[in-house]
């Protein structure tokens, strides 16, 4: 698991790294056989490949908070809480939460800082339908928008947040382009995501986790294997977090 953290633009820079258990790192600065459908999934072009992961993120929404929890077994909860205790914010800051999904980094923020302004947008509709539904939406901006194309002018927000987005989105380096545009001199970004599991003790147990527990949660619990054989194949096609950190220095982070 991985939470790259950093100070943006022109602020004091500062890199730290620890371990959350067997597959888990969190980073300061901030196969068994695939399944044919899986492959055309990833093989995609980025357009086709962004509207077949919109539409998956569609079906799964009504069980999406559920399957975290399961599949987690509820560290999610606290990987989330970890993620906005690390802002360190001061009162009635603007928080972007993107690719908010059904909003748990947002409701998470309205607790630790309950002046603070969330903005939770994502492109699936449906997700954010769901996250609506919950007692503390009211307090929360909910906006259709995309990764690549941030609907923000420049230099707003206090930080950004992503929790499971940057391994779905299509062109990494514009993704991250795009929130540091809309980041304020001094702000942070803080990414929480999945990453290729480490060569270790614990790997073989990590690798029977992702490609035979999940899935078989997914068709169990949500009803959509094949939603779940993607995460998996995701997670293992994604940058590690020594190669995300670079992507961000390269994003003007540090």
């Amino acid at each position: 698991m991985l939470f790259p953290f950093c100070t943006t633009k022109q602020s004091p820079y500062r890199i730290r790294t620890s371990t959350l258990g067997a597959s888990s790192s969190i980073t300061t600065r901030s196969r068994a056989q695939i399944p044919d459908i899986i492959i055309t999934v990833m093989q995609l072009s980025p357009t086709d490949r962004a509207r077949s992961v919109q539409a998956m993120f569609s079906r799964i929404a009504r069980r999406y908070d559920l399957m975290n929890r399961i599949m987690t077994v509820g560290q999610d909860v606290r990987w989330r809480r970890e993620v906005i205790a690390r802002l360190n914010l001061p009162p009635q800051r603007r928080i972007l939460d993107l690719g908010a999904g059904t909003g748990d980094l947002s409701i998470e923020a309205l607790t630790q800082y309950p002046t603070c302004r969330p903005t939770a947008a994502d492109f699936t509709l449906e997700m954010m339908r769901v996250g609506r539904r919950r007692p503390e939406a009211a307090a929360i901006d909910w906006l259709a928008a995309d990764a690549l194309s941030i609907p923000f002018p420049s230099c707003i927000f206090d930080a950004v947040v992503s929790g499971f987005l940057m391994r779905n989105v299509v062109d990494i380096n514009r993704a991250l382009q795009e929130q540091v545009r809309v980041l304020k001199q001094g702000g942070y970004l803080i990414i929480l995501d999945t990453t290729r599991p480490q060569k270790n003790l614990f790997n073989p147990l990590v690798q029977v986790h992702l490609n035979m527990v999940i899935p078989f949660l997914g068709r169990l619990v949500a009803r959509q294997k094949e939603a779940y054989r993607y995460l998996p194949e995701s997670t293992q096609s994604f940058l590690s977090a020594e190669e995300l950190a670079v992507r961000m220095h390269q994003a003007g982070l540090t």
